[in-house]
């Protein structure tokens, strides 16, 4: 299985923005031209970019189509993109304004029977399944929804595994505890999933801080990292990620 490092564009308000493990009020700004941080990681070598929505996650309706179109305009990026997708028009238009992949999140843990119908009908290539979790205080693996301020009844697993039977090809997983705060990735939760569900190619998303980070992703069984915080802030290298 190839390995992808996807460099992370979270944007807020028109800038470039990373939030203390989704909290709102947590947000470190970093720059107000999203398109140039994708030429940079374009000329740096990344062939995919992960952009999100961060008003469009907590609200709904997604904002960001002009600069989806001016990345696939000026990169030669793929891109991988959500926020606020809700309906199967948004998908639609997210495709048709250049997006490889479309990122479902709340939508996917509140209304599954509904986006497992969007797999069927745009293909398990054209959506990245996000499901962003978080352990409680009895160990299980919850999964907040509508930008982490509500949490849903059902666990990861019982989510996770009906996607899977539907045929899930892309799963970007979260812990949430850890975005953001450069404290490593949950190797332990991606070692299960990989070799729970071996069929669906995991992306690793939230705490990596360096390049043994990414390796260590790809040793567990992952198919792609994330890479938010720590690009940003020059704590890794995109060009020596690439090559893990």
């Amino acid at each position: 299985m190839s390995f992808t490092v996807y460099p992370a564009i979270d944007v807020r308000g028109g800038r470039v923005v990373r939030l203390r493990q989704g909290d709102y009020t947590e947000e470190t700004r970093y720059g107000d031209d999203p398109l140039a941080f994708a030429q940079r990681y374009a000329e740096a070598g990344a062939t995919w970019l992960h952009l999100v929505d961060l008003d469009a996650a907590k609200a709904g309706g997604y904002t960001l189509l002009p600069l989806l179109r001016a990345i696939r305009t000026h990169t030669h990026l793929q891109v991988q993109t959500g926020g606020g997708v809700r309906s199967r028009d948004d998908v639609q238009a997210l495709l048709d304004a250049g997006a490889s992949r479309v990122v479902v999140g709340s939508l996917a843990v509140r209304e599954p029977d509904t986006v497992m119908g969007w797999l069927r009908a745009f293909g398990c290539d054209a959506l990245t399944i996000a499901l962003d979790t978080r352990q409680d205080a009895d160990g299980m693996w919850r999964l907040p929804m509508h930008g982490w301020t509500h949490t849903a009844e059902h666990t990861l697993e019982e989510v996770l595994a009906g996607y899977a039977r539907a045929g899930l090809q892309h799963l970007l997983c979260t812990d949430i505890a850890r975005d953001g705060m450069l404290s490593g990735p949950n190797l332990e939760l991606y070692r299960h999933i990989c070799t729970s569900h071996p069929r669906v190619q995991v992306q690793a998303s939230g705490g990596v801080r360096d390049v043994d980070d990414v390796r260590a992703a790809r040793s567990v069984g992952c198919a792609g990292a994330v890479l938010g915080k720590a690009l940003l802030e020059g704590r890794i290298a995109l060009s020596e990620a690439l090559v893990c």
